[in-house]
């Protein structure tokens, strides 16, 4: 009788339950759910539908970093609103494989957005941008009242 009841009243083989193996799916699903691109768009199999980035801030600014594999310098747009620094574009992709007996010609789109709240507004004349080999480089220089602004507060010993 007690392993036809479900496994909250006492039964711990929770891998001989459906309902908790579905239960674990589910919750992996949503975990998942718009953090992956299909498989046709990322080459076979799945690859983060937003960029990855890096960032750090130095004495006089902050650095920005973005893996952009596969994507034109052209197909990139950086813009800054306020506080915000946005990052978008659109990855294509088209292979093309002619043999004896056939011919395949597969094409992929995607786009892309990512954004990042600054710590400061900045200036847009001042931002520095680089594009090389799929490597998107952004140094935000931080305003001149601001890089200036943090002083050393002293601890005192109670």
């Amino acid at each position: 009788m007690r392993a036809s009841l479900p496994a909250f009243w006492g039964r711990d083989d929770d891998k001989t339950d459906p309902f908790r193996a579905m239960q674990r799916e589910f919750d992996r699903m949503m975990r998942d759910f718009g953090t992956t691109m299909p498989a046709a768009f990322a080459g076979g199999g799945a690859a983060p539908l937003a960029p990855l980035i890096d960032i750090s801030e130095t004495k006089d600014g902050i650095d920005v970093t973005a893996e952009l594999p596969g994507v034109e310098e052209d197909d990139v747009e950086v813009m800054l609103t306020d506080r915000l620094l946005i990052i978008k574009g659109e990855k294509k992709a088209e292979t093309e494989k002619k043999e004896k007996d056939y011919h395949l010609v597969e094409r992929s789109y995607g786009s892309f957005r990512r954004s990042v709240t600054l710590p400061f507004e900045a200036d847009p004349k001042t931002v520095k941008a680089d594009f090389d080999k799929g490597v998107l480089k952004i140094h935000l220089p931080k305003p001149a009242a601001k890089a200036k602004a943090s002083n050393r507060i002293a601890i005192k010993k109670s």
